[in-house]
């Protein structure tokens, strides 16, 4: 009888690409997906450690797969399960717990896969696959657990990444994700022990893989302003086809009081200055970013620099987190932590500067070429869009633009999981609207 598989994930990009290894190892020796309500012989739960919310929420699925599939065995891996194993294995149906992500081959082993595989070749219900370079973070950020539960720095080799990247492009995904814990880093842990001409670096990577044939496009994932080297930018500007125009470039703040709190390498000046060059080498790249609200001491002054580097800096998007006290990290014991009221204030004060940003961007592209990866109906968001003002008068499907701004295009206009080369238009709130080039035109960097 054919054994039966769930998975699920929590987190982050890496949990997902290694869920996904995980999957298609087990799928390899004659595991078939669970659908619907149909009972699992095995759950795999890659659990998330950020937020003591991501430890509940990690319980809590574990619980609930114990609860719909009770025969089921239940293997539990990620940073949850790193930090505390203990708790992990003691909740119902566990029979392993995976404290290292190194051992994920061995994992595989113990079912049966004898042909571990170096990578995946698919990347279930999505049209973005991501891709995992690295693993691992050195840094101590005062507000930050993940240094602590994956303290081993890790880079996947060129060769093993680049067959990956072939086997997923053959499998019709269109857009590739290079994505690392500390995706910066990579290469770093070998060149410790090499003379510097030799290095190995991101850019050199980005550059190997730009190369690869085949229609599709590279996205990094978060990165940090220190490593927006001259060099990676250089291959952005020199492949616009296949390194889309965006990085996510992660500030946390843009007040030096609060940075130096945070133990981050940089002040607000250095920050606007990599947004500055990004954007001298580049035609309207877009610029995300990530920005904690409320952490320990941030004054009223030292927020209002926050939001006005983010002017300066001219993001599309920002991820917005209020600050969460993370047992075990420095900035959870600190004196004079913020109040819930004074964080969510900021916090809808910074979303109004979000939306003002992003609808200047979003003018900045009218008229402006973009490939656009199409990946959804637009009934999932239609909520949204009502809210938005926008109510489409026939199907629409929603999709990515290589500048990450979202473009609604007719249904019959763009077919799911492909390109389609489009000429933007105005925004209508979350979305651009567009209209299909008449040839496909030259992308700028």
């Amino acid at each position: 009888m054919t054994m039966k598989l769930k998975t699920v994930t929590l987190g982050c990009k890496v949990n997902q690409y290694e869920t996904e290894f995980v999957r298609e190892g087990l799928l390899g020796i004659g595991y078939e997906d669970a659908v619907d309500r149909e009972s699992a012989d095995l759950c795999i739960v890659n659990t998330c450690t950020v937020t003591s919310e991501g430890d509940s929420k990690s319980r809590q699925v574990i619980r609930r797969l114990a609860r719909e599939n009770p025969a089921s065995k239940i293997v539990v891996m990620g940073c949850y399960a790193t930090r505390a194993p203990d708790e992990v294995a003691a909740l119902p149906n566990v029979s392993e717990v995976v404290t290292d992500k190194r051992e994920l081959p061995d994992l595989l082993g113990r079912f049966g896969v004898v042909d571990v595989p170096t990578g995946i070749s698919g990347f279930a219900r999505r049209h973005r696959a991501y891709v995992k370079v690295q693993d691992g973070c050195m840094l101590r950020c005062s507000f930050c657990i993940i240094p602590y539960v994956r303290p081993n720095l890790a880079s996947r080799p060129a060769a093993h990444i680049a067959d990956e990247v072939r086997r997923l492009v053959d499998a019709g995904h269109r857009e590739v994700v290079l994505t690392g814990i500390h995706l910066g880093h990579y290469g770093v842990d070998w060149n410790r022990s090499l003379p510097k001409e030799s290095w190995t670096r991101l850019s050199h990577l980005v550059r190997d893989l730009a190369e690869l044939p085949g229609d599709f496009r590279m996205r990094l994932s978060s990165i940090e302003a220190t490593e927006v080297t001259r060099e990676l930018i250089d291959v952005m500007a020199e492949q616009p086809d296949k390194v889309a125009p965006h990085l996510h470039i992660s500030m946390q703040s843009g007040s030096d009081g609060v940075l130096r709190r945070m133990r981050r390498r940089w002040g607000a000046q250095r920050f606007v200055d990599r947004c500055g060059l990004l954007k001298e080498r580049l035609d309207r790249p877009a610029i995300t970013t990530d920005v904690i609200v409320g952490f320990p001491g941030e004054t009223d002054a030292e927020f209002a620099e926050t939001v006005d580097v983010c002017r300066h800096a001219g993001f599309s998007k920002i991820h917005m987190f209020p600050f969460s006290p993370r047992r075990g990290t420095p900035a959870a014991e600190m004196t004079e932590q913020v109040s819930k009221q004074t964080k969510h204030d900021r916090g809808v004060e910074l979303a109004r500067v979000e939306a003002e940003l992003r609808a200047e961007y979003y003018a900045s592209l009218a008229g402006m070429p973009l490939r656009v990866l199409f990946e959804s109906p637009l009934e999932q968001s239609e909520s949204n869009q009502r809210a938005e003002g926008f109510i489409p008068s026939a199907p629409q499907h929603i999709g990515t633009s290589c500048r990450y701004a979202p473009v609604a295009l007719p249904a019959d206009l763009a077919p799911i999981g492909e390109f389609v080369d489009v000429i933007a238009g105005p925004e209508m709130g979350a979305y651009l609207t567009a209209e299909v080039a008449a040839a496909a035109p030259a992308l700028t960097p």
